[in-house]
């Protein structure tokens, strides 16, 4: 434990604090967890590269979605997967902060990312005539730069706020990796103006997000309420269902984080969540996406037969 005065140069992750039965059961869990997050999303990044027929931008934004939601659990799970599997609950205090970046950097772009694919499906469903004229290669590629170049400043500046602070009263982080409620803790200067800044980003991140979702979502129903055809409603809303259910797992956890009350004052409660949003929800996504879309199984369908016809060859 640092004493009052001492500069911290790593801490002691202790956020699991169980039996060793206990702590190998999480850990082969995890890693279940963490293998099927890999391979499915990697597994619809080749399948959308491999197939003509999505190569759209509704699958590029989707491609992009998976890289980030096999990024952002490669942040957080190998080193607690280490720390369950080997005891080893040192980390380094540039490692943490490399954490603390890459992580806010991924959360964030997926955060703005769910809002551009919104937009997309609300071009898609309000103008589908014009559909390819207005979200050209430029425009779809653009909209993905804005989204890492948005959470980019906003990582840059979460982390340089967050390791501003002096940490002395104990290297000890009661938490399962580097995050901003647990560090506050350890805090032994003046953190309010750094909250203020995490807060005032989190609340301008989430809100503005969460704006153009609402609004594209209302808009969407808006028109397929003005359909005559139950088919073209069944099929314009199957569009928009499978990414409104992957937008309400991730903004309902995230909310609860970064937006509720008594954020950090509950650590067992955040442990809880933070468990759902860096394995759970990545691993569901490819699930969430691929049953419902008829494309995606076509082009699935093409894979497993060449893989058969190469192996019968």
């Amino acid at each position: 434990m640092a004493e009052s005065g001492t500069v911290v140069t790593d801490f002691v992750l202790i956020g699991f604090q169980l039996r060793e039965e206990l702590q190998m059961g999480l850990f082969f869990v995890f890693l279940v967890l963490y293998l099927i997050t890999v391979v499915g999303n990697l597994g619809m990044i080749v399948l959308i590269q491999s197939d003509l027929h999505l190569k759209t931008p509704m699958y590029f934004f989707l491609s992009h979605l998976s890289l980030l939601d096999t990024c952002y659990s490669s942040v957080i799970v190998p080193q607690l997967l280490e720390t369950l599997g080997t005891d080893k609950m040192v980390i380094s205090y540039e490692c943490c902060a490399a954490q603390f970046f890459f992580f806010t950097l991924c959360a964030s772009s997926e955060c703005f990312l769910l809002a551009v694919m919104a937009y997309d499906h609300y071009v898609a469903v309000r103008n589908p005539l014009l559909y390819a004229t207005t979200m050209t290669p430029q425009t779809y590629r653009g909209l993905v730069s804005g989204a890492y170049a948005g959470a980019m400043v906003n990582s840059t500046i979460h982390t340089g706020c967050t390791f501003s602070i002096s940490f002395c009263k104990s290297n000890h982080l009661d938490f399962l990796f580097c995050d901003f409620p647990p560090l506050l803790k350890l805090a032994c200067s003046e953190t309010r103006p750094q909250e203020q800044v995490v807060y005032l980003l989190a609340f301008l991140v989430i809100t503005t997000s969460i704006t153009v979702i609402l609004i594209s979502c209302l808009f969407i129903i808006w028109d397929i309420l003005k359909i005559h055809t139950a088919s073209g409603k069944a099929k314009t809303f199957s569009t928009c269902a499978s990414h409104m259910t992957a937008v309400a797992l991730f903004w309902g956890t995230l909310m609860f984080m970064y937006l509720k009350g008594n954020m950090g004052k509950s650590l067992t409660e955040d442990k809880i969540v933070s468990v759902f949003y860096t394995m759970v929800i990545p691993m569901l996504n490819p699930m969430i996406y691929s049953p419902r879309n008829k494309e995606m199984k076509e082009a699935l369908k093409k894979v497993l037969n060449r893989m058969t016809v190469s192996q019968v060859e």
